[in-house]
């Protein structure tokens, strides 16, 4: 079955509709979603709602990320941009939202040899970066001593994409991932997927990231999707949020 490992919408209406339409034109037979559905965007509440029902009626799987503990929980006085618009998002919430953000776990499992989680295997609740080898490599390592038979590790919260991998010598690799062409990943490696940022990209490159996994091929292929960029920073802008985070989705960084 093809898997849309999606993370990182941050209230971004109209990257993850488009991600989405893409990942169904895919042949994706079901959804994963790796946190920060919510903050820094404008739309909150229809994002919340649409991955509500994804995992209602699609039997979707989602865990929780760092923005969305924010907004459940924000500072009294919010100082950073983050802060801001989690105080805002936090407004924004519903009982029913609230109740499933509180429901999400840290980390889960999409199979028994994958795991998927925001930030880092290696401590999920202190959110640390992946960011180079070393650091994709304690992730690894933390998911193997979790369960030896995990051999995929998904993850978001670093809003680029890359792929890591260990070696027959045990030596951890990164790989630049090529939009829309397959990788394949045989499970006798361990593997790190960085998917990336449906909503807020960080690269330079507008346009929405996500990946999907295929178990059967055993293959990840990573996507780069045009969305509505205009349509999304308008939504920052009427919400009141800081003008930084609509120039942010226009440059892509």
């Amino acid at each position: 079955m093809k898997t849309a490992v999606l993370s990182d919408i941050h209230a971004n209406l109209p990257a993850l509709e488009a991600c989405l339409a893409h990942a169904r034109e895919q042949g994706v037979g079901r959804f994963a979603l790796l946190g920060d559905l919510v903050g820094y965007g404008g739309d909150p509440i229809a994002v919340l709602e649409r991955v509500m029902a994804l995992v209602q009626h699609e039997g979707a799987l989602a865990v929780l990320g760092n923005h969305d503990a924010l907004a459940l929980d924000p500072p009294a006085v919010p100082r950073q941009r983050g802060e801001q618009s989690a105080a805002w998002t936090h407004t924004q919430l519903r009982p029913a939202h609230r109740a499933f953000l509180s429901s999400l776990p840290l980390a889960a499992r999409l199979s028994p040899e994958v795991l998927l989680v925001h930030a880092s295997a290696d401590g999920p609740e202190r959110w640390h970066y992946i960011e180079d080898a070393s650091a994709a490599e304690r992730s690894l390592s933390a998911a193997a001593q979790q369960d030896g038979a995990i051999r995929y590790v998904f993850s978001g919260h670093v809003h680029e994409q890359a792929l890591y991998y260990l070696t027959p010598t045990a030596k951890l690799m990164r790989f630049a991932p090529q939009p829309g062409v397959p990788i394949p990943v045989p499970p006798h490696r361990q593997w790190l997927a960085i998917v990336g940022s449906v909503g807020q990209p960080r690269d330079g490159d507008a346009r929405a990231m996500y990946a999907i996994y295929d178990d059967v091929a055993a293959q990840i292929t990573f996507h780069r999707v045009e969305y509505d960029v205009p349509a999304a920073a308008a939504a920052i802008r009427a919400a009141g949020l800081p003008e930084f985070d609509a120039e942010r989705l226009e440059r892509g960084r």
